[in-house]
């Protein structure tokens, strides 16, 4: 599918934008799924200024998405109307002043949870095991190993969608299981860290176990969105979904994976159709089997293709 190219018209609204405008971009080269159709138009500001300026003078009747490194995401095949907005290297910066980390929204969980390492703070190793950037762990709470982003965050920085910026505590973020209670079009710029003294050899074999933990148990080195559903009350969903038999399903080229049935993966040539209806037919088993609804923890956007 090709959109009409936007691109002259939004250079015209904002002559002095430094950032990138592409059209029809192939999302399926920015996901982890590998999979999914274009974006009208992608921006990659060059800074949080940019940013503003060109939020502060876009059509506010053009629809905008965000998106961070495309770990927890499924673009469906029709692709993404509008402007879709992913942040690149203005968005990179890490500053540590005593137990506290400041880091630019684009840095990704992992880096993260080895800057914090290697300055003796406990705390954040958690991140180690967790695919995503600190954008996307501030949007939905990300956590693993027993922590979660609630637990360190002091404060974060977000503009909305007329460009205006706004500073956010903890508190004031809402944060419950893998949500934040805060509008749907903000886009986080950074967030500052709190942890704990602590050594960093410990700190470091904590994180070589995650690590560990994680090749074992997870099919890391696949085409897969992470974690697809979210843990339900007292239960684990990928216990639930082995126990209806869905351990190894297939729908088109997407699979339920054999090591962690809480994965989908794309074989090869998976489309986002085959995948998210792969997801809602173990969603579909697991009801049948425990009376569970399973709640997508994978970020589903975009329209769908048309049936040939």
């Amino acid at each position: 599918m090709i959109f009409p190219d936007l691109v002259a018209l939004l250079r015209k609204a904002a002559p002095d934008l430094r950032g990138r405008l592409d059209a029809n971009v192939r999302m399926a080269d920015l996901c982890w799924f590998r999979t999914g159709g274009p974006a009208q138009v992608l921006f990659t500001p060059a800074d949080a200024e940019d940013l503003a300026y060109f939020l502060a003078r876009l059509d506010p009747v053009i629809p905008v998405t965000i998106v961070g490194v495309g770990s927890n995401l499924l673009v469906r095949d029709g692709g993404l109307e509008g402007v879709v907005i992913r942040l690149g290297k203005g968005f990179h910066a890490l500053n540590i002043e005593g137990l506290r980390i400041e880091a630019g929204a684009r840095i990704l969980d992992v880096k993260l949870a080895t800057v914090a390492a290697e300055a003796g703070i406990a705390g954040l190793a958690f991140y180690r095991g967790i695919p995503g950037a600190v954008g996307g762990a501030l949007r939905m709470n990300a956590g693993a190993y027993g922590s979660e982003t609630k637990d360190v965050l002091v404060s974060c920085r977000a503009v909305d969608r007329a460009g205006r910026l706004h500073v956010f505590t903890n508190a004031e973020m809402g944060f419950t299981y893998r949500h934040a209670n805060v509008p749907r079009d903000l886009i986080f710029i950074s967030a500052l860290y709190e942890g704990k003294a602590g050594d960093r050899a410990e700190i470091e074999a904590q994180m070589a176990e995650i690590t560990k933990s994680r090749q074992e148990t997870q099919p890391i080195n696949s085409r897969t969105g992470g974690s697809t559903f979210k843990n339900p009350p007292g239960q684990k969903a990928w216990q639930l979904i082995d126990a209806a038999g869905c351990r190894g399903l297939v729908i088109g080229d997407a699979q339920v994976s054999e090591l962690h049935c809480n994965f989908l993966i794309n074989r090869g040539a998976a489309s986002a159709r085959d995948i998210e209806s792969l997801g809602e037919e173990v969603r579909r088993r697991v009801f049948a089997a425990s009376g569970i609804a399973l709640e997508w923890e994978i970020e589903r956007i975009g329209q769908n293709a048309p049936i040939d």
